[in-house]
């Protein structure tokens, strides 16, 4: 069988109880700097030259009507990234994961913030797993200025789930049907 073929550990999605406590605490204390937002609801940080390499996600003050397993409640990772050399290689990776019987959960897609590309998939924990590529690099001498992205499809996906090998998950898509 064939194998996925990562290139490195890329980024972590973190649930925080209070996002502008943990911005003040990665930016004042650790020193990443903020690329974008989403709404209030995430912000991404990063330390080099990759869009981000950590985003923290708001938990939701009513989390039961979440479909998106596992149920987060509490703090902690939502996702973990290893980067790809292309979407070729994802497209790959979709056939790959198949032929091995795990659970996609989400794309393949494109991200607003970051402008990557995204597939997500289940280790055999239940943690969420992401392949990415061509992210937006952001170097020392960039203009790069923040910005503050709605929460809505094409914040989540440029495609708004054309490209993706799943379907969606229901939460996404009562967001776009603005039943949400």
């Amino acid at each position: 069988m064939n194998t996925l073929k990562p290139r490195r550990l890329g980024h972590m999605v973190l649930m925080v109880r209070d996002i502008q406590k943990s911005v003040k605490f990665y930016t004042e204390v650790l020193g990443l700097k903020v690329s974008d937002w989403i709404s209030d609801q995430m912000v991404f940080l990063r330390a080099g030259t990759d869009h981000h390499d950590l985003a923290l996600s708001q938990l939701p003050k009513d989390s039961p009507d979440l479909d998106d397993l596992p149920r987060y409640s509490r703090p902690g990772l939502e996702h973990f990234s290893y980067l790809i050399d292309s979407v070729e290689e994802m497209e790959r990776s979709v056939t790959v994961l198949q032929e091995h019987g795990v659970e996609i959960v989400r794309g393949i897609g494109r991200h607003g913030p970051g402008d990557n590309f995204f597939l997500v998939f289940k280790d055999p924990d239940g943690n969420n797993v992401e392949l990415y590529c061509d992210m937006t690099q952001i170097d020392e001498n960039s203009q790069h200025t923040p910005v503050v992205w709605e929460r809505n499809i094409e914040s989540f996906d440029q495609y708004r789930f054309e490209r993706f090998v799943v379907p969606p998950p229901a939460h996404v898509v009562a967001t776009k049907s603005g039943q949400k």
